[in-house]
């Protein structure tokens, strides 16, 4: 929730919910690469241990190019522009 910026919105209660929040998300933050939706029981979110935050990049075969340390401190952002520009070709 950020209450400054005015972008406010409900918890989630059904997928369709989590989908139109994701959706402004992306719009308002210009995200133009491709997302992953989660369900609400958050099984990607178990399954990759992205507590407290994880970058990956996975390629279009669903293989793992990419894992970041543990986040915020273990992010390594020119690392991972690295492993994006390697699977754009």
């Amino acid at each position: 929730m950020n209450i400054d910026d005015q972008v406010v919105f409900d918890q989630p209660k059904t997928e369709q919910d989590r989908a139109e929040v994701a959706e402004a998300c992306a719009i308002g933050l210009e995200l133009k690469m491709p997302m992953l939706l989660d369900r609400l029981s958050n099984e990607v979110d178990t399954a990759y241990a992205a507590l407290p935050e994880r970058l990956y990049v996975i390629d279009r075969e669903g293989t793992i190019r990419y894992r970041s340390g543990m986040g915020p401190w273990g992010f390594d952002v020119d690392a991972f522009e690295k492993a994006i520009q390697q699977q754009l070709g």
